[in-house]
């Protein structure tokens, strides 16, 4: 659910001890609003359905594999919750599905794909070293992992999860079973040790946690946790203090993580309250680097309407992030900086940061085209600068399409349509006013 509220100027606010950034004050565009530059989407994904005729399948989260032999034959890979893992070529085909894998027993859940990130350079038995793509398999609270082949053009995926692997949060399937479980991920490997982890947010709580995979002697893999950050719930504010507004039994959660392996950092979106910058290790205090409108809005959960009623905005929030604070991605511009790129929910835009300083330095939103309708509600995003042939030769932007346009059949009889859109990296650049 989204809570409006209107923009104020930024203030410095002090969260568990550690002082967040001020936001650059700046006009942040409501839904629809066509002041944010327009870019256009080049291809798009099959559509999805989320009911029992279309396998309940929904679009959540992108991931970009890059094909170093063959760019052109890069691969945008793309969780669909029950559906599975599904792997596109570059004009959005689909080309292999991945099944989740069904409920253990009666009354279970069955696997339910969230989020997905590939993990480079692991080194199997075999002598070969091979990417593989991580997904939170947020129905059985796994993380697995299937191994990427570009030698195999028409399955390059296999499934190379432990039969063992054990639940990443939960310490009871009836825990399991209520989604108290893997959620968003982001996987990196340490440069100076070369051991691979995964970080993985649990549905329903503030916890992040950190895992290192472990290749096991006959090819599988499985992961060790590590340690559990908890981002904060409460925050001191002029007015006193706030928590975001939480069904009960839920605590504000976060989805949205990605890596800067270089500099052993992360950022994490946590969906009501804004970005979080941490180490990549999770040994040290996060630090608030932006904040959604809604922060510090009082709130209080309506059982009946199963809504949090909003109530007058004091001020506290930020002017780019509009709840949830989704999708998180790392990019290199051709300058050679590096910036983030943001999904707010909210407002069906893209917010820009240099990673240098952390500081805005514009938005974007996908459009409607010609050819291919744009993207609303965005969840999981991806990026790479790297030219992939000439489908994309200045590099690739994914965003999951929350309301997928209906199919050229016409009316969809209500189900809910999601898919991936694929844009030109370049459009989007330049969009953002980024170098």
């Amino acid at each position: 659910m989204h809570r409006r509220t209107r923009l104020t100027a930024a203030l410095t606010v002090l969260v568990s001890g550690v002082t967040a950034a001020t936001a650059t004050a700046a006009t942040a565009p409501l839904p629809g609003n066509h002041t944010v530059a327009p870019v256009y989407a080049k291809a798009e994904t099959p559509a999805l359905f989320d009911d029992d005729e279309g396998g309940n399948s929904n679009a959540d989260d992108p991931a970009i594999w890059y094909d170093a032999a063959h760019p052109g034959s890069s691969l945008v890979l793309g969780t669909a919750k029950e559906g599975g893992l599904d792997v596109h070529r570059l004009d959005g085909t689909r080309l292999q599905t991945l099944p989740a894998p069904a409920a253990p027993a009666a009354g279970s859940a069955p696997g339910r794909f969230n989020n997905v990130d590939v993990l480079t350079g692991l080194r199997f038995p075999d002598g070969r070293r091979s990417d593989v793509a991580v997904v939170t398999d947020r129905g059985r609270d796994r993380i697995r992992f299937y191994r990427i082949d570009g030698s195999r053009p028409s399955a390059p995926l296999t499934d190379v999860t432990d039969a063992a692997v054990p639940r990443a949060f939960a310490a009871t399937e009836a825990e399991v079973d209520d989604q108290y479980t893997a959620y968003g991920t982001a996987a990196w490997r340490d440069r100076r040790t070369g051991r691979s982890y995964v970080l993985a947010s649990r549905r329903h709580t503030a916890d992040v946690g950190l895992f290192e995979v472990r290749v096991t002697a006959s090819g599988t893999l499985t992961y060790d946790k590590v340690r559990t950050l908890t981002l904060p719930s409460t925050f001191r504010t002029p007015g006193g203090s706030w928590s975001p507004c939480e069904k009960p039994g839920s605590g504000p959660q976060a989805e949205g993580i990605t890596v800067d392996a270089d500099r052993g950092t992360a950022y994490i979106g946590q969906e009501d309250v804004g970005i979080w910058k941490v180490s990549a290790n999770l040994a040290a205090a996060p630090q608030l680097v932006d904040r959604t409108e809604q922060f510090g809005v009082p709130a209080e959960y309506d059982p009946a309407s199963e809504e949090c009623v909003a109530g007058d905005d004091p001020g506290y929030g930020g002017h780019h992030l509009v709840a949830d604070t989704e999708g998180l991605t790392l990019l290199r511009a051709p300058s050679g900086r590096q910036y983030l790129i943001a999904s707010s929910q909210g407002d069906y835009t893209y917010s820009v940061y240099d990673t240098s300083d952390d500081r805005w330095t514009g938005a974007f939103r996908v459009a409607a085209g010609a050819a291919v309708d744009g993207s609303e509600e965005t969840d999981g995003i991806a990026a790479t600068g790297r030219a992939l042939g000439t489908a994309f030769p200045h590099g690739l932007f994914v965003a999951q399409d929350g309301y997928n346009a209906p199919s050229a059949g016409g009316d969809d009889g209500g189900r809910t349509d999601t898919n991936y859109k694929l844009v030109d990296l370049a459009d989007v650049l330049r969009a953002a006013g980024v170098r």
